[in-house]
């Protein structure tokens, strides 16, 4: 992802402020960005129900979903490849099989795995794109849906179905379905990354996203972690 941040121009940053009326100043980036940081990680995580995702860059995944009423952590890292404790480096070369996954925890009382699919996709820049989102392309950036019960596969597969037959898009959806096996957590560095480096290039573009989805779920969004208002 450092090597993409270089790759964005001054003109991609200023369209991604104004793109669809939204635009996230210096100080509200840095505002909401200071809440995630202060939010508490329950002792026992074990009692939530698990969702793991891969789907581009992990920094806008982790602030993306822990933006959604009804979960509790998110933690970026590394699934679907065979390399023990696999490293940043390593896996951005695309050779460990490894992609950008993002391991979700949430009360299932407040906020469904459904839900989470259509953040998931509704989020997308575009889920019928191969190996990568946007800019991040390569096979570290492959979409991915690990499941973790026969249900879970089954409502992903039902996700993708519905999608590829709405025809709304006009290749068929790239996600893959994986039963969950492994998860390596990623790098100290990289955790809440977005949420500290609020001014980096790549940060500014992601957090426009995100405000982007935001104010068009605004109902989903928690208290203060709305970079959209």
């Amino acid at each position: 992802m450092k090597r993409i941040a270089t790759l964005i121009s001054t003109s991609l940053i200023a369209a991604s402020l104004t793109c669809c009326g939204q635009s996230v100043t210096p100080q509200k980036a840095k505002d909401v960005g200071s809440v995630f940081l202060k939010d508490t990680v329950p002792n026992n995580l074990s009692k939530y129900s698990q969702a793991t995702l891969a789907s581009g860059c992990f920094w806008h995944e982790q602030t993306l979903f822990e933006s959604i009423k009804g979960v509790v952590c998110v933690v970026p890292g590394y699934a679907g490849g065979g390399k023990t404790w696999p490293k940043y480096e390593d896996v951005e070369k695309g050779t460990t099989g490894h992609a950008e996954t993002v391991d979700i925890y949430y009360d299932s009382s407040k906020v469904s795995f459904g839900t989470l699919l259509d953040v998931y996709f509704d989020a997308m820049a575009d889920p019928t794109q191969v190996n990568g989102q946007g800019v991040d392309e390569g096979t570290q950036y492959r979409s991915i849906i690990f499941s973790h019960s026969p249900n879970q596969k089954r409502l992903a597969q039902e996700h993708i179905d519905a999608l590829n037959k709405s025809g709304k898009y006009q290749k068929p959806i790239a996600a893959q379905v994986m039963p969950f096996t492994l998860f390596w957590p990623a790098e100290d560095a990289h955790q809440h990354y977005l949420n500290v480096h609020t001014t980096e290039p790549y940060v500014v573009k992601s957090i426009n996203e995100i405000a982007r989805y935001q104010a068009a779920h605004a109902s989903l969004i928690k208290p203060g972690h709305d970079f959209a208002k």
